[in-house]
């Protein structure tokens, strides 16, 4: 018995130095890109780009970071708008806040950053996840938003459960034991796999991985506060779906309808039937991440939330 604890924690051990390590180097060949902004104590990463009139706030997804869009959709929008990408809290450089797992807490954090630019007013572009959290943003504080952009957005409860993966990372034992054999173990090929499998049926673009991280993005830590949130997310969306009559400023949702992620038919379609501000544009054959794959036309999205919030 007590040469099998001795080996178990050995086996813990190593796997502990091997996740470090990987940590190490990770955060060496993806460092921050942006600037760092104190907010309630919690350093918030984001990056500025752009000088247009108008300024557009880009809230990231699920095993996301700012990543995700300086490496198409930011850069287009800056040659036309002033564009924040942040890093959610807890995922990316920004810190993790008390209560990271609440829409609302990162919703408020965001804004604060926003506003710390500048930024009194913006349009809030949300994908996926960070759909939810725009939609948060607006149903909160719709005084301090122009415009929400929901990219592939979560919005309403769906039924078909938090699935094997987030359910066993999101326990005591996936969290302490699990985690770090994911960080130390999982091969790059297999990341790049799961990359792969968010954007089917269109492939990711030549070079996403790379400048997105894959080892940056398996580090302990997110992958920790990533499954929580996930975990937390559902009880969030139904008591969310209820306020969204709450939303006073124009929605302009974007879905594809081959999103096997998230399903447009459970959320775009139910909040641009409930809700006289929203409008959906349904990209035929597009899956999960329009943001790289249909670019022009969730630019053209921004384009007409701007122009219905310059009309109000």
């Amino acid at each position: 018995m007590l040469w099998a604890a001795s080996a178990l924690a050995l086996a813990a051990g190593t796997t502990h130095v091997l996740a470090a390590r990987r940590e190490a180097r990770a955060r060496d060949s993806h460092p921050p890109t942006g600037q760092f902004v104190v907010v309630d104590g919690l350093r918030m990463h984001a990056q500025v780009m752009g000088d247009g009139d108008q300024t557009v706030v880009l809230i990231h997804g699920s095993s996301g970071n700012l990543r995700d869009f300086t490496h198409g959709l930011a850069p287009v929008l800056a040659d036309r708008y002033r564009v924040i990408v942040v890093d959610r809290p807890g995922l990316g450089w920004s810190d993790a806040a008390p209560e990271n797992e609440l829409l609302e807490t990162q919703a408020r954090l965001i804004q604060a950053v926003s506003a710390h630019f500048g930024a009194e007013r913006p349009i809030v572009l949300g994908q996926s996840y960070g759909g939810a959290v725009a939609l948060c943003w607006a149903t909160l504080m719709p005084d301090r938003l122009s415009a929400v952009v929901p990219v592939s957005a979560v919005t309403h409860p769906w039924d078909t459960g938090l699935g094997a993966y987030y359910t066993l990372l999101s326990t005591t034992l996936g969290q302490w034991a699990v985690i770090p054999m994911i960080t130390a173990y999982v091969s790059e090929a297999r990341v790049h796999a799961e990359i792969d499998k968010t954007f089917r049926p269109q492939p990711a673009p030549e070079g996403y991985a790379d400048h997105f991280g894959t080892d940056f993005t398996i580090r302990r830590a997110p992958l920790r506060r990533n499954a929580l949130q996930r975990r937390q997310l559902l009880w969030q969306i139904e008591a969310l779906s209820e306020r969204y009559d709450e939303i006073a400023v124009p929605i302009e949702l974007v879905h594809g309808d081959a999103d096997p992620v998230v399903s447009h038919r459970i959320h775009s379609e139910r909040l641009a039937a409930q809700h006289p501000k929203a409008r959906l544009t349904t990209l035929p054959g597009i899956g999960h991440m329009p943001h790289h794959v249909s670019i022009p036309e969730v630019v053209a999205a921004v384009d007409r939330a701007a122009l219905r919030a310059a009309e109000k």
